[in-house]
């Protein structure tokens, strides 16, 4: 594979921009070597400045669930494009999304449209925290959030991939008021809400785990959120930036049937541009300005390309057997690569809901971040820079998830099993 144009690439963003990224997992410090450097992406497929050709499962980190530069999300950026491309003001795009969103999403009556999926969580919190007068948050450890301050102490995603077990630059005061847990564990969850519930602003949660792989949630996890937040008079905060809409039209939530008080969006609403939201009940966005007292603004909340984008997407996702289609085309490649580790004997735990799957190497059983932290990152290492020479690009991360798309063909699927089997057996060596 040839990498002489994005080395030099590489070589020239070092001297502008820390690490030469400008996002840290970019950098390829888990798997070695130096980044690829995209041209261009069309449908399931990516093409680097080098010209190599890469079936791409990481898809934006999620929200590409039609692919790359899908005809009408292109179309539908033009065309704003030709009108402008930011106001400053309040346009008719925005209604329409928010009022698609609100139809999706069981728990959500208002939305706010901001510009990502970590300004979106800040905002909840600050939400949260105003309403109940309370200061302390609850979230579970290798649950990625964003990196407001007080929701890097402990996640997953970037920061276990670089080896960082805590970042600097946190104030003490906001890492004293934020409580960690383990993932699906309803007994810890219990204890502490026994013990702390009336400080509680809010628990935050991935209602799928997708930020130190993919794990789903025990039975009767979510539901035990659900009851002792409202026990304590906290509110539950779902952070469905990566689950949302990607699992169902109406995200997590809906395919399990709890309804979190506020809920946190991004990517797939936003059609792959630069978005957030965060909605809720009349009742708890009542207290969001101009209309309430806590405040939050963006310059390009809802900026017209987004929502422009965003729209087509909902759209889209609203057609018959979307979802069908994509369970079906994941569960083909999962199962294909469970196939290939039992030839092989490889040890790998396997988890998926619906799009969203993962390959763990390890032979723990995978139910939180510290079953993930068995996994044997030389082995992934290994597969991920040989999987990289047969044209399939994942992400170069053992504790990323990977997503289909409803793009990928049968023909690339089978092409994807055959080199996961390349990959494996030069990994194994």
């Amino acid at each position: 594979m040839n990498k002489e144009n994005s080395s030099t690439l590489y070589s020239s963003a070092k001297k502008v921009m820390p690490g030469g990224v400008n996002s840290p997992v970019r950098a390829f410090n888990a798997v070695g070597g130096e980044p690829l450097f995209i041209k261009s992406g069309k449908g399931s497929q990516i093409i680097d400045v080098d010209g190599n050709k890469f079936i791409d499962y990481v898809a934006s980190w999620g929200p590409l669930i039609f692919g790359h530069a899908h005809p009408r999300v292109v179309e539908a950026i033009i065309r704003q494009a030709e009108l402008g491309t930011s106001y400053g003001a309040s346009t008719e795009l925005e209604i329409e999304l928010a009022e698609k969103v609100v139809s999706a999403f069981p728990s959500v009556e208002i939305v706010r449209m901001v510009n990502s999926g970590t300004e979106a969580v800040m905002s909840a919190l600050r939400l949260a925290r105003g309403i109940t007068g309370r200061d302390k948050i609850v979230k579970f450890e290798g649950c990625y959030h964003g990196h407001g301050d007080s929701l890097l102490v402990k996640a997953g995603s970037g920061l276990a991939s670089l080896g960082i077990p805590e970042c600097p630059g946190i104030v003490s005061s906001l890492a004293e008021k934020t409580l960690n847990l383990s993932y699906n564990d309803v007994e810890g969850v219990r204890d502490l809400f026994q013990r702390e519930g009336k400080d509680i602003a809010a628990l935050i949660v991935e209602p799928i785990a997708g930020n130190m792989g993919v794990i789903p949630p025990s039975p009767g996890f979510l539901q035990a959120l659900r009851d002792e937040t409202k026990k304590a008079g906290a509110l539950l905060i779902f952070d469905e930036v990566i689950s949302g809409l990607r699992v169902s039209l109406g995200g997590a939530q809906k395919l399990f049937g709890i309804t979190p008080d506020i809920t946190c969006m991004g990517k797939i609403i936003g059609g792959g541009l630069p978005v957030g939201a965060y909605g809720g009940s009349k009742e708890v966005m009542g207290h969001i300005s101009p209309v309430g007292s806590i405040y939050q603004a963006g310059t390009l909340s809802g900026n017209p390309l987004a929502m422009a984008a965003g729209n087509v997407i909902l759209d889209l996702l609203s057609e018959p057997q979307v979802y069908e289609l994509l369970e079906e085309k994941s569960k083909k490649l999962c199962d294909g690569f469970e196939k290939n580790t039992q030839e092989l004997g490889v040890s790998a735990q396997f988890t998926r809901v619906g799009s969203m799957f993962s390959m763990f190497f390890t032979d723990q059983q995978i139910t939180n971040f510290e079953s993930v932290k068995t996994c044997d990152t030389n082995f992934f290492k290994s597969y991920f820079n040989a999987l990289l020479e047969e044209g399939i690009y994942i992400a170069p991360s053992q504790f990323e998830a990977g997503f289909m798309s409803a793009i990928h063909s049968d023909k690339e699927i089978d092409q994807t099993i055959d080199a996961n089997l390349k990959a494996l057996k030069v990994a194994s060596r």
